[in-house]
């Protein structure tokens, strides 16, 4: 009986010198002022400025986390592309599978840092143009898979013809 009068006591005196003396606490007091007052923003997930639009990361998204949010303006990114939706992602929906991110073709076919990040995308500076008339960088293989979650399928046109054809009859069958 007495130990456990004494692991109450050290117990309620612990607890005492932590809420009235910020002892032993992992962050300072700033720090919690802003997070109870609401003065934390989250971070960026979609880089929305060097998003291409074409609905990848909200195709593949498993939970739906992902969706696609119509432009006021559509942005014309080359000859036949228009940029007409951007990614919105819903944190509460997310479990961080970062399928979004490895199919953002931006990275996957570019090698570029993606557009769209489950926690923090940083960030992201990329010249849509210069970009979407650089070579692929991706085996046909890889190519195919990504481009069935693709919605439009406009970025691959720019890389010749015969292989687009080769991609349509490889993901039709």
């Amino acid at each position: 009986m007495k130990n456990l009068l004494r692991i109450i006591l050290e117990g309620a005196y612990g607890n005492f010198k932590k809420i009235f003396f910020a002892s032993n606490r992992v962050t300072d007091m700033k720090i919690r002022e802003e997070i109870l007052g609401g003065k934390v923003k989250p971070t960026d997930k979609v880089a929305s400025d060097a998003c291409i639009g074409c609905s990848g990361c909200a195709n593949v998204c498993p939970t739906g986390a992902v969706t696609m949010e119509k432009l006021v303006t559509p942005v014309n990114l080359m000859e036949g592309w228009s940029k007409t939706h951007v990614p919105v992602m819903n944190s509460e929906k997310c479990v961080f599978c970062y399928y979004c991110h490895d199919f953002c073709p931006v990275y996957a076919l570019f090698g570029e840092k993606a557009t769209i990040h489950p926690t923090d995308v940083g960030e992201v500076e990329v010249n849509l143009s210069e970009l979407m008339d650089k070579p692929l960088r991706i085996s046909e293989d890889k190519l195919s898979f990504i481009a069935q979650y693709l919605s439009d399928k406009t970025i691959l046109k720019s890389q010749g013809e015969d292989k687009l054809e080769k991609l349509h009859k490889m993901t039709e069958s």
